[in-house]
């Protein structure tokens, strides 16, 4: 495991406080849990733009037209 330093201003360090003292764990736990919330949100938006890509050239011209009608 390695270590490394983050820089804080006011803001953050009060949601950090009330995060660790709301979930009872620590400021490296709120870390780590954003961190992979927010890969995770990011993976599921390219998997959702690539379904939808994949989807508007097979049933592009379909929708057009019901949307035409």
């Amino acid at each position: 495991m390695m270590a490394f330093t983050v820089r804080t201003d006011q803001e953050l360090e009060s949601a950090l406080d009330e995060l660790t003292s709301e979930g009872h764990v620590s400021r490296q736990e709120v870390v780590r849990r954003a961190v992979l919330e927010m890969r995770e949100r990011t993976g599921h938006r390219t998997n959702v733009q690539l379904a939808t890509e994949l989807m508007m050239e097979r049933w592009g011209d379909v929708l057009q037209r019901l949307g035409d009608a």
